[in-house]
């Protein structure tokens, strides 16, 4: 959430998109919502809107145009009133004065807890280490860890509440459809990350609107080149598809109401992404993709879609191997449909989709279609149980997460999970349960789906009556019967190259981990001795207590027993727990050592104006003794200091926020001094201070001229002013002699006024 903070008065337009966005929301709510008291959702506007005040987005925009935004999407999925407040409060606790308890307080626990989720969300992303581009596979690694991390967050929070996931998935839509303002690099990367993560999440579950729209972002922003193209060639015939798809369902109409089945049918062009990702999978060129246009029919009964289907084969030849029935075999998401596909007037291809209206309205929607909230004691939203079921998924990425601490492991089993696009087969129990596998899925894949007990307990296999192989590759509607021994000796590390899922990867790897933890805790402390050895230094000498706690936190593991289990079995390197802890070191050793900038710098008195400066400084209450102001901080009148006594040269003044006070020897702290400004705002004719200023800004024409009008307007010296572009930002550093910190506080409103100035900080002189 990029913004900086502007002053300025918001512009009467902005106001009129304001109350239009807030009157559409309650528009929108008025379609769904049982009550008609809103009042709740309208508190929450103008806590919002008085919270945000001034705040502005990379847009130009006023910052409540984004939660309005996002609220405004939460009502498209049609849902509850606490989740339309949440969404309005979602960046507040982690940008304003307003906590946890002040929204508590006047919405509900409930609210509170989506609102701390969302934010616990957004802090996770932004504390995730950036990986080095110098060092390819190190930075695949950090970028899986950091990724890992931030799912293992974000599924926690799911269990908690789903809503929290859901106002995610919505702040992040509405940044996507704003992210032109973003640098390039950001866009990208920020296209990336909803393509791997929030798009599949919106897929799985079943939010079909949401998921399209994210997909067509991204890709504008990984490969816009390809998607400035691809938009062409597809809008390059939208007349003539237009007039294609008028015609047929046209005909569709007639014939089903002749046939007495009322129904509704629409056509539509297939949405950019999937027409790439056509390409991407397939090999081919955009001449090459005919089945570029889909018809959607919408009936009342169930019974109904199959009586459609078969005059559409009547009418229209059907393409071989293009039918499936999702309504006998929903996906795992809740999606129900019958697709098939058929050669149209003019022997075009056109695939056909046919539902009832309740089964588009969970496709569109998905799990906001159908989800319930229920009061708890803890205030948390839960499901009703029949609905429980849909997030099984989730229930078994959270098992997963707590047995996998190999996070490409993790990724991996994440990935299978939400991707219910991928090319599935559906395999049966002897009672007919029906199991989703991945295409070329083994028996052994089967036995771990059903549980781990099952697999890990699996002697044999029959499939549809016969013995079968290990590494026999199940095909769609076969019938599964594992055989088990409570005697079976448990996988076999040959199931490792056997396996299709990462389920099930995870789920031999966490017996391995089990069965043979003491064994691999001597290897992987042999293996970590001979690595600390080959980078000259002795084990016992690395591993205190703190490093070992360092070390167990950055890997997700339970103990320092479990590190050592991982190493031992290959699952993490040892040579990279020793480079974790001698670069910890190593910041340690920093932090002990005195900044390269020193605490002697201070200017010597050499004139009245000096002295009098030193006059309206006391130390423990003693005024006009030799104090020095350090150039490091530069402290002004108002500032809050502390004095340090230096060798030889009286006592240096500091600002007590000072990087070289809070960065220094505890050996040196016994050396520092009460101090105070005689009258913190007094001002001495003839004496000013220098502050100097970092300002952030964005990097446009004019801006420097403009920062140095607000300089001359106020009537003050400017010592020192230069510019320069930090990955694509201008950072303006400049120096002005003041009298006060009420002056210095005066002068930063005023830069905050400038047009692209984000951000404003205090620097050394």
């Amino acid at each position: 959430m990029e913004q900086h903070i502007d002053d300025r008065p918001v512009e009467p337009d902005y106001k009129v998109v304001i109350e239009s966005l807030y009157n559409e929301i309650i528009d929108n709510m008025l379609r769904y919502h049982p009550s008609r008291d809103f009042s709740r959702v309208k508190s929450a506007f103008e806590l919002a809107s008085h919270a945000h005040n001034g705040q502005m987005r990379r847009t130009g925009e006023p910052y409540i145009i984004h939660p309005l935004n996002v609220a405004l999407i939460l009502t498209e999925l049609r849902l509850d009133t606490e989740s339309i407040i949440a969404g309005l409060l979602h960046d507040v606790i982690e940008d304003t004065c307003y906590g946890y308890s002040k929204i508590g307080e006047m919405f509900g626990p409930e609210v509170a807890n989506i609102v701390d989720g969302v934010t616990k969300l957004d802090k996770a992303e932004k504390i995730t280490r950036k990986p080095d581009n110098k060092d390819e596979k190190a930075s695949k690694l950090l970028r899986a860890e950091n990724q890992a991390q931030n799912l293992r967050k974000m599924f926690i929070s799911m269990t908690d509440d789903i809503r929290v996931i859901l106002v995610k998935i919505a702040d992040r839509l509405h940044n996507m459809r704003t992210m032109a303002a973003m640098p390039k690099p950001k866009q990208k990367e920020k296209a990336q990350e909803t393509l791997d993560i929030y798009s599949p999440l919106a897929q799985r579950l079943g939010i079909n609107m949401i998921r399209v729209e994210l997909e067509n972002l991204s890709l504008k922003y990984i490969e816009p080149e390809k998607y400035e193209d691809l938009a062409k060639r597809i809008d390059l015939k939208q007349a003539e598809r237009t007039d294609f798809m008028a015609s047929i369902t046209g005909d569709i109409r007639v014939n089903l109401q002749h046939h007495g089945i009322e129904a509704k049918v629409d056509g539509r062009c297939k949405h950019y992404f999937s027409v790439y990702k056509k390409m991407q999978r397939q090999n081919k060129t955009f001449e090459q993709i005919f089945d570029l246009m889909a018809v959607r029919i919408l009936v009342h009964e169930n019974t109904h879609c199959y009586s459609v289907l078969g005059f559409i084969h009547d009418w229209y030849k059907p393409m071989p191997g293009r039918f499936k029935d999702y309504i006998a075999n929903p996906k795992s998401n809740g999606y129900q449909s019958l697709h098939t596909s058929i050669i149209g007037p003019d022997e075009i291809p056109v695939e056909v989709q046919i539902r009832t209206w309740d089964m588009h309205r969970v496709s569109e929607y998905g799990i906001a279609a159908h989800w319930r909230y229920k009061g708890t004691a803890s205030g948390k939203g839960t499901a009703d149980s029949p609905e429980d079921e849909k997030l099984e998924w989730l229930k078994r990425l959270m098992d997963m997460q707590k047995e996998t601490s190999n996070n490409t492991e993790y990724l991996e089993t994440v990935k299978d999970e939400l991707n219910v696009f991928a090319d599935k087969i559906y395999c049966l129990t002897p009672k007919g349960h029906v199991v989703n596998l991945l295409r070329g899925s083994t028996p052994i894949d089967f036995a771990y789906s059903i549980h781990s007990a099952v697999g890990n307990k699996m002697t044999g296999a029959k499939v549809n009556g016969a013995i079968v192989r290990f590494d026999y590759e199940l095909q769609n509607s076969d019938m599964v019967e594992i055989l088990t021994s409570q005697n079976a000796k448990g996988p076999s590390p040959d199931w490792l190259k056997l396996v299709k899922t990462g389920q099930a990867r995870s789920k031999i790897n966490q017996w391995f981990r089990v069965e043979n933890k003491e064994e691999n805790i001597a290897k992987g402390t042999e293996l970590l001795e001979k690595s600390a050895i080959a980078k000259g230094y002795k084990l016992r000498d690395l591993l205190t207590p703190n490093h070992k706690k360092f070390v167990t936190g950055k890997f997700n593991l339970a103990d320092w027993n479990t590190v050592l289990a991982s190493i031992g079995r290959r699952a993490i390197k040892e040579g990279r727990v020793v480079s974790l802890i001698l670069d910890e070191i190593e910041k340690e050793k920093a932090k002990l050592t005195p900044p390269a900038i020193q605490i002697a710098p201070e200017q010597p008195i050499t004139n009245n104006i000096e002295r009098a400066k030193t006059s309206v400084i006391s130390v423990r209450g003693v005024t006009d003794l030799g104090v020095r102001f350090s150039q490091c901080c530069g402290p002004v009148p108002g500032d809050e200091i502390v004095g340090f006594i230096t060798r030889g040269r009286g006592i240096s003044i500091h600002r007590t926020d000072c990087t070289n006070i809070t960065h220094m020897l505890e050996i040196e702290r016994q050396r520092l001094i009460e101090a105070a400004w005689e009258l913190p705002e007094q001002q001495i004719s003839g004496v000013t201070y220098s502050a100097s200023l970092h300002l952030y800004c964005e990097n446009r024409q004019g801006i420097m001229n403009d920062v140095s009008y607000v300089v001359a307007n106020m009537q003050l010296n400017m010592t020192y002013f230069s510019g320069r572009v930090v990955k694509n930002d201008a950072v303006i550093a400049l120096t002005v002699e003041i009298v006060s910190r009420k002056q210095l506080d005066k002068i930063t409103t005023e830069f905050r006024k400038v047009p692209g100035v984000f951000k404003i900080e205090r620097s050394a002189i």
